[in-house]
């Protein structure tokens, strides 16, 4: 039996965070060597397939510009998803900052 898996836009944008969000919450572990998933790579994570997306944008917009063969529907798809990724990497940012904020103004 074949099961088909759709892929939601989410995933497409931001690959692994769907999946990583769904884990059980992290509890620390006795052997440090274990390869646990780090915020820092998470981010990077995030931030190399946003970059990704905006240098399709790019590339394919360069094709089109220059008279290339390329769909006008395929190049707005590219630069739309290029702006939504663009638009959820700047609001996880605000978050973060916010959060950050709002841990400082804590008393000790």
């Amino acid at each position: 039996m074949i099961m088909s898996t759709t892929i939601s836009p989410a995933q497409r944008l931001v690959p692994g965070l769907i999946e990583r969000a769904g884990q059980s919450p992290v509890t620390p572990k006795a052997d440090p060597a274990i390869d646990e998933p780090r915020f820092s790579d998470m981010v990077s994570d995030l931030l190399n397939s946003v970059n990704q997306l905006q240098n399709e944008s790019a590339g394919i917009q360069k094709a089109f510009l220059a008279g290339e063969e390329v769909e006008l529907h395929q190049m707005m798809i590219k630069a739309e998803e290029a702006g939504l990724a663009m638009d959820l990497l700047l609001e996880i940012r605000n978050k973060l900052v916010n959060a950050y904020n709002e841990i400082m103004k804590m008393p000790l």
